[in-house]
């Protein structure tokens, strides 16, 4: 009676024990990232071919994400704005929605869904075939020349990729406001400008996109690494890394608004 009642309190237990081992590990999985780093910038050829993996072929789902939740954003807001008689100010309300908070989280999301799914099942399928291991056998640091690539690749890319994100946003904004429900242009553009400060908005949206690059790809990268070597260890590697990521997207974004704004 006595083991059955104690049974979920040891689950628990296990659980946390596990967490904090796990979140140990990932931060010294970190530490030799950066210390192995300078041999895989080295060979920067490296870091650029993982750079057109997980940005540019990226490029098309930011692109268009980013275009329809512009538009998303101009009838809303439009309709928002109406009620209290300040349509005018649909571009500033576009651009600062995108550049503080959605340009930044929803970028890192859909990254964190395409990209970094795509370094853990790779470098949990190295694993799997034990090619992480030939390396090892070979003298060759698997952490400097696979996982320090991807991982400099996805800081790297990260930023890029909600800049565009934010743009096409805001063109997005602008074929709704002016194109389509007929705002005057040059409102519509100066109102953008004079509500729109370069070191509060413009900054720290990218400080943001960078933290959360940072975060994505380590969960990514550090996931696919420490994946049980099965299909079934792969894939929920996988998907841990999507679920991951997300979560900690969405805390980090919390916490720097705190700070930021």
């Amino acid at each position: 009676m006595l083991e059955t009642l104690l049974a979920p309190v040891r689950h628990l237990g296990h659980l946390s024990i596990n967490a904090v081992w796990r979140l140990g590990f990932a931060a010294r999985f970190l530490l030799a990232i950066l210390r192995f780093s300078g041999q895989s910038l080295v060979r920067f050829q490296l870091t650029i071919r993982e750079v057109y993996f997980a940005g540019v072929l990226s490029l098309i789902i930011i692109v268009v994400s980013g275009l329809f939740v512009g538009m998303v954003l101009g009838l809303q807001g439009y309709n928002t704005l109406s009620r209290f008689g300040s349509a005018d100010a649909l571009g500033a309300l576009v651009a600062l929605s995108l550049l503080r908070e959605l340009g930044p989280v929803l970028a890192a999301l859909l990254f964190a869904s395409r990209a970094g799914s795509a370094m853990t099942a790779e470098i949990g399928l190295m694993k799997a075939t034990e090619q992480l291991e030939a390396m090892s056998v070979m003298a060759v640091n698997p952490i400097a020349r696979v996982v320090a690539p991807r991982f400099w690749a996805g800081v790297l890319s990260m930023p890029v990729l909600a800049a565009i994100f934010n743009v096409m946003g805001i063109f997005g904004g602008y074929l709704v406001g002016v194109v389509l429900i007929g705002l005057d242009e040059g409102t519509f553009w100066s109102q953008m400008q004079s509500a729109v400060d370069l070191y509060d908005d413009v900054v720290n949206g990218l400080i943001k996109s960078l933290v959360f690059g940072v975060a994505v790809t380590l969960i990514a990268v550090f996931e696919g690494y420490d994946a049980t070597p099965t299909a079934a260890g792969v894939s929920g590697a996988t998907t841990r890394t999507v679920v991951t990521s997300a979560l900690v997207i969405l805390a980090l974004d919390f916490v720097l608004t705190a700070f930021m704004f």
